[in-house]
């Protein structure tokens, strides 16, 4: 098998090259997005839901653009970056009147999973005004979990994708590399984790991520047609000890290498993490092993 490029996990060889150049010569009009459905199309290249992986499938056409393999036709639009010029959100007036009290005493707790609902607006508006971090938009798949006490927003929780290679994950979970690429899609990454600024409510994170971890697994399914069996996140340990992950039984795993995924050069650029994980079902292992 002639691999001219690996993205994300999946190795294209020379034949799917091949398939591209005849769609892209078969179809002289097409915008790029257009042909990025037409490669999912002709690979059968879906999620798990059905709907076809065609933002990644641009990713690795522009990746193979860039190699020289092929030719594509000319962008018609340069839509704003997200990340290096994220649009403007507007900020939504809400209660600050601080909000101090027992957990036993905050009254029923609603935790309303909002990516594609009208309150994902709030949500990201929330992230972008008061975690450290502010607002990034996800790539691949992800939910945010808002929180309610009543009328009021009190916290919100962001996932997604989990990285693809992660050592002190990987020597956790004992899995094969075919495995994680074929399961890494069953894990779930915590971006954002925010208890608004006025709420001052004793042990209401460790609380919030002990709900999230019972219903996570259903609302992954309903929205992308798989479940999710491990959760992970990293905490800097420079400005954080992770305490409300260790009280909610999460296992600190070990330190990240600091070299960030796209590391060319071997050496730490950044500064390390530390591993978080959460397994879902005592068969994590079991499930995620299988090749």
């Amino acid at each position: 098998m002639d691999v001219v490029l690996t993205y994300r996990g999946r190795r294209v060889t020379a034949s799917d090259v091949a398939t591209i150049r005849a769609l892209i010569a078969a179809h002289p009009n097409a915008s790029r997005r257009q042909l990025s459905q037409l490669v999912c199309e002709a690979w059968s290249w879906r999620q798990a839901n059905g709907a076809l992986c065609a933002m990644v499938c641009r990713s690795l056409m522009l990746a193979l653009g860039r190699a020289g393999h092929v030719t594509l036709p000319a962008p018609r639009g340069r839509p704003p970056n997200n990340v290096v010029a994220p649009r403007a959100r507007r900020t939504i007036a809400l209660e600050r009147t601080p909000l101090r009290t027992r957990l036993a005493a905050l009254g029923p707790l609603a935790i309303r999973q909002v990516r594609r609902t009208p309150e994902e607006r709030l949500f990201d508006s929330l992230i972008a005004a008061h975690h450290y971090l502010g607002y990034t938009r996800p790539v691949g798949e992800h939910l945010k979990h808002l929180v309610w006490a009543g009328e009021r927003p009190v916290a919100c929780l962001a996932w997604s994708s989990a990285p693809r290679h992660l050592g002190p994950r990987d020597r956790f979970i004992g899995w094969s590399a075919a495995a994680r690429r074929r399961n890494v899609r069953y894990l779930a990454y915590n971006t954002r984790f925010l208890i608004l600024p006025w709420v001052d409510v004793p042990h209401l994170a460790s609380h919030l991520l002990g709900r999230v971890a019972r219903s996570i697994a259903g609302d992954w399914e309903h929205l992308y047609g798989h479940p999710v069996y491990y959760l992970e996140t990293f905490v800097d340990p420079q400005r954080f000890r992770g305490t409300c992950y260790r009280a909610a039984n999460w296992l600190a795993l070990g330190l990240t290498t600091g070299r960030g995924k796209d590391d060319q050069t071997h050496r730490p650029t950044r500064p390390r993490k530390e591993v978080l994980g959460y397994p879902l079902t005592p068969r994590f292992r079991a499930w995620l092993g299988a090749a």
